[in-house]
């Protein structure tokens, strides 16, 4: 598959639909958390206190509910990487652009919150090397 590339009007151009889908992605990470804490919290019970057979089914719909949260999450990523849009950390919503430099392919690096594209780095780089455009 070929790669896309970006130029920073492009990738400027993306960054609200950007926001959107990290803030859907934030929403259900939350969700998932607090379904991960309550199914610990089960789980602890049910060790400690042979659990009732409610318990056991309350069990099994949050195993369903953390299954399918995670299928959401992963279907939201992969709405981002169907752009050409590479995804570096979901936490924080930090992406690259691939886009072209001087003739070389480089990365346009965006997080979360910032408003428009002001940085990249090569490609064997991340984060922490990026510079000033």
């Amino acid at each position: 598959m070929q790669q896309r590339l970006f130029s920073l009007e492009q990738a400027n151009r993306l960054l609200p639909w950007l926001e959107r889908t990290f803030e859907r992605l934030s929403q259900a990470m939350s969700q998932l958390d607090v379904l991960r804490s309550r199914l610990s919290e089960i789980q602890l019970q049910l060790q400690r206190l042979n659990g009732t057979f409610d318990r056991y089914n309350e069990m099994n719909e949050m195993e369903s509910q953390l299954n399918e949260m995670n299928a959401e999450l992963d279907q939201i990523v992969q709405e981002i990487t169907n752009e050409g849009i590479l995804v570096r950390d979901v936490a924080s919503g930090l992406v690259d652009f691939p886009s072209l430099r001087d003739g070389r392919v480089i990365y346009l690096c965006w997080i979360s919150g910032e408003s428009e594209i002001t940085h990249w780095h090569e490609t064997s780089q991340g984060f922490a090397n990026r510079q000033p455009l």
